[in-house]
């Protein structure tokens, strides 16, 4: 297993792929139980981990906000 310095490392899409592996491990009921164990705490860091890069591009997208005569200001971006 690897550390949480290794997560931060990651980018969003590799960060969600291996999210989506652990889930469908976990889903598949197949591992013992210290494993699942290993991989639901891995798993957890990682949602919070995309969970932060979300919310770094959420920030990113309200300063970049272009107005319809060209100037360049900030509003809250819409995410529905």
């Amino acid at each position: 297993m690897t550390t949480a310095t290794d997560i931060a490392a990651l980018s969003f899409e590799q960060a969600l792929a291996e999210l989506e592996k652990i889930v469908a491990e976990l889903e598949s009921g197949q591992a013992p139980l210290e494993r699942s164990i290993e991989v639901y705490e891995r798993g957890a860091a990682l949602k919070a981990h995309c969970e932060a890069k979300l919310e770094a591009a959420r920030l990113r997208v309200e300063k970049i906000v272009v107005g319809a005569q060209g100037a360049v200001g900030s509003e809250p971006a819409e995410f529905n």
